[in-house]
């Protein structure tokens, strides 16, 4: 059974849609034929893909909604009755939690476990993907990939705070939701990591793709702050791919997929910040790069990549874009959102996908 068949009538409750990976995971289940409820903050920006795509009024419910407020997440979830559960909903910036290191913990390990608890008590929901980050490990700078067995840690509060939820999620599964014995709680539940994720619509602060676009809107040099920084790089979808995928496994064999999950690309998309704004500046047709590194800024890792053999092996699942056409992709939505429909824009490059 194709994805669409599997998603068609489900319902699939998703917190954080209005966020970047969220508006479009929900644009593509919607498509799907998915009965969607959103839950999340208000999106940061007019701009955001949510906000132009207009996907909010085309899902089955548009919840605003703060995944700390247990009380009101549980009624919620109880109330709508989920068969699948994505958990979005984050604090996702690094730099940023630097400034709200309270907040990041709370949002990121406190909301999940909120989702969970919500889950407890839902009989409904058969399957929960609980999207975390390749920045939940602790990271030794090292060019071998991190596998989902590694340990966890984090030098910055985002980075801890999802290695401390990913501690959390193996906790719910080993205590309420445990394989051993899914024939009593009816769940199985899993936890997601992914790459530096690229796409349309994401206009969040110090991320290198937005970064690009502000700069090159305006006519500015494109500052970059940690030019020799290695991440592994991918389109949006890729990882989405990966969640929809693993989701459908794990409501046909609730017992063998319920564990950790690495989503990242091929080795050809590790790449440094700086290659990677080069080749956008070539896509875009104009601008220039400004090396900004300054030795005082805040720590973040300089060297990161993910090992997807599991998934390649387990789940039949593998990156369909190359670097190239991942960031070709992503500029081609910024070089056309102002003049176009965003939401068919989305579709389309969906669509773009799939024949990969």
């Amino acid at each position: 059974m194709d994805l669409a068949q599997f998603y068609a009538g489900k319902r699939v409750l998703v917190t954080g849609h209005t966020g970047f990976k969220g508006s479009w995971l929900s644009i593509w289940l919607q498509r799907m034929g998915a009965v969607v409820c959103g839950i999340a903050r208000e999106p940061a920006t007019e701009k955001d893909n949510y906000a132009l795509s207009h996907i909010g009024p085309k899902l089955d419910a548009d919840i605003t909604a703060d995944i700390r407020n247990g009380h009101l997440i549980k009624e919620i979830i109880t109330e709508w009755k989920p068969d699948i559960i994505f958990h979005l909903a984050a604090q996702p910036l690094v730099r940023l939690s630097y400034d709200f290191p309270l907040d990041t913990f709370e949002t990121n390990v406190i909301g999940t476990i909120n989702i969970m608890e919500a889950m407890r008590v839902t009989p409904s929901v058969r399957v929960g993907v609980m999207i975390t980050t390749d920045k939940c490990y602790e990271n030794r700078e090292q060019m071998q990939g991190y596998r989902e067995d590694d340990p966890l840690g984090g030098y910055d509060p985002y980075s801890a705070s999802k290695g401390a939820a990913e501690i959390a999620i193996a906790s719910w599964r080993r205590s309420f939701f445990n394989p051993d014995r899914w024939e009593e709680h009816g769940v199985s539940l899993a936890s997601v990591r992914a790459g530096n994720v690229i796409g349309g619509g994401d206009w969040a602060k110090d991320r290198i793709l937005p970064d690009c676009i502000r700069a090159l809107e305006a006519g500015r040099a494109v500052e970059i702050r940690s030019p020799k920084a290695v991440r592994p790089w991918q389109h949006v979808l890729e990882p989405l791919s990966g969640y929809l995928l693993l989701a459908q496994r794990m409501w046909e064999q609730p017992k063998d997929y319920c564990e950790a999950w690495n989503f990242g690309p091929d080795s050809q998309g590790v790449a440094t910040v700086w290659d990677v704004a080069q080749e956008v500046i070539a896509d875009y047709g104009r601008g220039k790069l400004k090396d900004a590194s300054n030795p005082n800024d805040p720590h973040e890792a300089q060297l990161l990549t993910l090992n997807i053999e599991k998934a390649r092996k387990r789940l039949q699942w593998r990156p369909r874009l190359t670097l190239k056409e991942s960031i070709g992709m992503t500029v081609d939505w910024y070089r056309r959102y102002a003049d176009e429909d965003v939401y068919q824009l989305c579709a389309e490059q969906i669509e773009t996908y799939l024949k990969h």
